[in-house]
């Protein structure tokens, strides 16, 4: 299992925005192999900005690569950036992490390292 995140940090003032570009964007993960969900979070705000990030669960990190290679992934990303860009702080920051122990409500832990 693989997690993608990204972090924005959003000016204040602009978080309604934000939230209303990824509402209304058109979701192109459903039918790419390997995806199992995505979140988008809103974390704290400092004086300057207000962190979010985006959380996406892939069964591999393969799974991921193969999605950032494909038409669907341009597609999705074709209109980053543009006007839009003034309610950004700074770009996003990529962190890919391999999930190496997983454990389910019911307290069921896999070891996933191998």
């Amino acid at each position: 299992m693989y997690i993608a995140m990204n972090r924005f940090r959003i000016i204040p003032g602009h978080e309604e925005t934000f939230e209303a570009i990824w509402a209304t964007r058109q979701g192109r993960l459903k039918d790419v192999p390997g995806y199992v969900e995505f979140h988008l979070l809103r974390g704290p705000e400092a004086e300057d900005h207000t962190l979010y990030a985006t959380h996406t669960i892939w069964e591999s990190h393969d799974h991921f690569v193969a999605w950032t290679r494909s038409e669907a992934f341009r597609l999705a990303h074709a209109n980053a950036g543009g006007p839009k860009d003034k309610i950004y702080l700074a770009g996003p920051h990529f962190e890919g992490f391999q999930v190496v122990i997983s454990e389910d409500r019911d307290g069921v832990r896999r070891d996933l390292a191998a």
